[in-house]
């Protein structure tokens, strides 16, 4: 796609979350956390206490620890773990990692196995039912040899760290985390192979998409139409319907419905979660009168996950020493997904962030090479279709017979009954079934290849972490599963590089985009060599930028394999390599300031875009001309106290997106174009392919302003001079519990409500909620390395390390966040020392 110049020249500046603030740098803590209330008005809470007075030290005996260990935990919360032997270290990782989050990592391993109802009550069960569907259910021995020769040697040493601390926990009540004493449980013993039978918590596509697909091809051209403003294709391909199958016989919204039930991250109502009445019992807390309707509706976000990295080489730098930096993208939540910890044992030194309930480290440094990850969007999911035996509703037609299901009964307990319930998961050769229909002669089973072995989502970082060379991590990330990933690399020698890796489907007589009859025309003839992915070493151009988009070469053959057609957003991208491409143009060195720069920038591509066909419109209506004169005057950045940016967001993705989809599609088939695809959108206003007029296209573009207009006077006041972004655009951090409780623990458990810049199309992601613009997802963990010289590496993750609401680290991190501040990376143990707060040894249980 061309490339559209900035309306005005000030928008090729890095624009930073404020605009006029200085570049991202290190500042006394105290300065940091007055900044985050200032300018915007005060934070909706009082900021955390500025002093970090060191703790007192403590000892614990630890079963299946072979040494002591000892735990220096720094002022933000980082666990930096020195350990007597390599498993040792993940003995101690499962230890504090439980001290620190055992309630997120208990209803993770809880939802995953599908064990919600023993805790939580019948409204559960069917959603455990649709859990254990999608667990890994092959051969263990297969398993765990696909991640690696120890993997579960290391599954062992982490779970038998985590058992230790729910056992600490149970012999003494005191620590036992706010959470259980409100939902009134205690916390499971973990198995080593619940860590790689999950699957459910990997970003997956495209079966969704197929379903949506096939919904609007039942509608013939217009829908078809529809589709194509619906989803960007790239490379473009134009989705033919598979012989054998009729798209009007898809149940689009049951299936939706039940793939959501086995994949989902649980939504917690009242409805679904009875909890003890107040005064019921020591640490409870009260009910919420107030409804379930901000609960259930955090997680509409109004544009896919997605992530940014990328890796500079050493004649490009200022420091002569490569700089890798990476966002990755996720839902927003307290606690953050992601936990950082630093893991040195003999033969290992790592350092960085994963996800609490695994081992290791999928983001980071180990003194040698340093690594960082976003989203491949490769396409690992179908949905086949099957034609039932009438006779028999557990058989369906393959290769002109009758085939058998697979049936299993699942035993499921369930809170306040005696006995548990007795329900079915059927498989067919191809996976589960999500949806069965008896009466229309129909079932419908998910293929995936994250079920398949080695597939546990990012467990396989377990094998590059502990690479010591470029051919080491190529040939981990050869054998990596789920989800697609693009990996960016650099070493203490200077080389730098990428990597995508992710098992890839071979599909030999269709696109992957539509549902497929199950009757055996269409198989997947095995999984794609790793090696016939792209890849790049020491690329000439002295630097590597992936931001989600389809980065696979034109030329190079993987673009005609079907990897992938359904990508993210490229606008983060493409304002990226700009500011990239402008920087080297300058002959300008890249400093980590930089890095931290170009992660906070709020300008918005598509924006710019836009404002450039508002150029020469006016209007004799009064409002709307105002309107117009203040999106003419601006230049695309998302500050928060922009009046204009407030007017954008509103502006394009209401009634703007509204008006294009129903214009595109028609108005019989604007359904199948919702949400619409932002890039789509754009280029039929840029390019109207006959389907408008340029006359009409300026009408709509005129015509919508008003409505916006109208829409935030009603919100914010008819005086446009007083409107701001951030007054729309709010950060916060939901606890899973905060829709359900009342509202003096919610302020407990929850974390800020800021004003915040960006948007889903800004390289510093801030992806909201369609109905009222509060925060949904973003980069909650941002790094930045300086590779070789690590101690000046830096990073941040929101709202803070501890999932525990009493901890001073549960939120400190998040004012530093909301400016795009960073906080020492600490690795050396001189560095770790002098900035260590608490001390914990621990030592093997006898």
């Amino acid at each position: 796609m061309k490339r559209t110049p900035s309306p005005r020249p000030v928008a090729r500046r890095i624009a930073s979350p404020r605009s006029g603030s200085l570049a991202p740098r290190l500042v006394p803590l105290a300065v940091l956390l007055a900044l985050a209330g200032c300018a915007s008005g005060p934070p909706a809470e009082a900021p955390p206490s500025t002093s970090t007075p060191p703790r007192a030290p403590s000892s614990f005996a630890v079963p299946g620890l072979e040494k002591p260990a000892e735990v220096l935990v720094d002022r933000w919360g980082v666990p930096h773990l020195y350990a007597g032997t390599l498993y040792d270290a993940f003995v101690a990782q499962g230890f504090i990692a439980a001290r620190d989050r055992l309630w997120q990592m208990d209803l993770w391993r809880k939802r995953g196995l599908g064990e919600m109802a023993q805790d939580f009550g019948p409204a559960w069960v069917e959603s455990d039912r649709a859990a254990r569907a999608v667990l890994y259910r092959g051969d263990m021995y297969r398993e765990w040899l696909a991640y690696g020769s120890d993997a579960k040697r290391v599954a062992e040493a982490f779970t038998a760290g985590v058992n230790a601390y729910v056992a600490q926990v149970r012999a003494q009540p005191d620590l036992l985390p706010p959470e259980f004493k409100l939902l009134g449980y205690q916390p499971a013993t973990w198995s080593s192979e619940d860590v790689v039978r999950i699957r459910h918590h990997g970003l997956t596509l495209n079966l969704t998409s197929e379903i949506e697909r096939a919904r609007a091809y039942c509608a013939g051209g217009p829908g078809i139409k529809a589709d194509w403003l619906r989803r960007e294709l790239d490379p473009p391909v134009n989705p033919r319907v598979p012989p054998g199958l009729d798209p009007c016989t898809v149940p689009a919204a049951e299936l939706r419905a039940a793939y959501l039930r086995a994949t989902e991250a649980p939504q917690f109502t009242k409805a679904n979660t009875p909890l003890p009445q107040p005064g019921a019992g020591p640490g409870s807390f009260a009910v919420s009168q107030a409804g379930d309707e901000a609960q259930a509706e955090q997680d509409d976000p109004t544009a896919a996950y997605g992530s940014n990295n990328w890796v500079i080489a050493p004649r490009l730098s200022a420091t002569g020493r490569p700089i890798l930096a990476n966002d990755p993208h996720r839902a927003h939540g307290a606690p953050s997904l992601r936990y950082m910890a630093h893991l040195s044992a003999p033969g290992m030194d790592a350092i960085g962030a994963g996800e609490p309930f695994l081992p290791g480290l999928s983001i980071g440094h180990n003194g040698t090479i340093a690594f960082g990850l976003t989203r491949f969007y490769m396409d690992q999911e179908d949905l086949y279709v099957y034609q039932l035996n009438p006779r028999n509703p557990n058989e369906y037609r393959y290769q002109g017979r009758w085939e058998p299901m697979v049936r299993v009964t699942e035993r499921i307990a369930v809170k306040g009954e005696r006995a548990p319930r007795e329900l079915v998961n059927t498989f067919t050769r191809h996976g589960p079934v999500l949806l069965s229909e008896p009466g229309k002669r129909r079932a419908y089973a998910l293929r995936a290849a994250w079920l398949e072995p080695g597939m546990a989502p990012y467990f396989g970082s377990m094998d590059y972490m502990r690479a010591q060379n470029w051919d080491q991590f190529r040939a981990a990330m050869n054998r990596w599963g789920a989800p697609g990933e693009n990996q960016v690399y650099a070493d203490r020698d200077g080389n730098i590089g990428w990597i995508p890796g992710g098992l890839t489907p071979i599909r030999p007589n269709w696109d992957g985009l539509m549902p497929v009859p199950g009757d055996g025309r269409y198989e997947w003839s095995g999984f794609r060599n790793g090696d016939e992915l792209p890849s790049e070493f020491n690329p000439a151009r002295g630097y590597v930028v992936t931001a989600n988009e389809n980065n696979i070469p034109g030329e190079h053959p993987a673009a005609k394999k079907g990897i992938g057609y359904e990508w993210s957003d490229a606008a983060r991208a493409r304002r990226l390599k700009e500011l990239f491409a402008d920087k080297v143009a300058a002959g300008q060195r890249f400093t980590l300031e930089d890095s931290q720069r170009m992660q906070n920038d709020i300008v918005a591509t598509p924006a710019q875009r836009l404002l450039k066909l508002l150029a020469g419109l006016g209007s004799s209506d009064a409002q709307t001309a105002a309107g117009l004169a203040l999106l003419q005057g601006w230049d695309g950045t998302m500050d928060r106290d922009s009046a204009a940016a407030a007017l954008y967001e509103v502006w394009s993705s209401k009634p703007l997106r509204q008006a294009v989809l129903k214009a595109g599609a028609g108005e019989s088939a604007v359904q199948y174009a919702l949400p619409g695809d932002n890039t789509r959108m754009i280029l039929l206003l840029e390019n109207p392919f006959g389907w408008v007029s340029n006359a009409q296209r300026d009408a709509i573009l005129v015509q919508t302003i008003a409505p916006a207009m109208q829409e935030l006077s009603n919100k914010l006041g008819p005086d446009p001079a007083a409107w701001k972004w951030g007054a729309l655009h709010r950060a916060e951090f939901r606890h899973p519990l905060g829709g359900i409780v009342d509202a003096a623990t919610r302020r407990k458990l929850d974390v800020g409500d800021w004003p915040m810049s960006g948007s889903s199309f800004t390289p510093m992601a801030a992806s909201y909620r369609a109905s009222d613009y509060r925060l949904t997802s973003g980069a909650s963990f941002r790094m930045v390395l300086d590779v070789g010289n690590w101690d000046a590496s830096r990073v941040i993750n929101t709202p803070g390390q501890s999932g525990n609401p009493d901890s001073p680290n549960y939120r400190d991190l998040a004012p530093l966040w909301l400016e795009g501040k960073y906080v020492p990376l600490v690795y050396s143990r001189a560095a770790v020392e002098k900035e260590t707060v608490e001390r914990i040894r621990l030592t093997p249980a006898p």
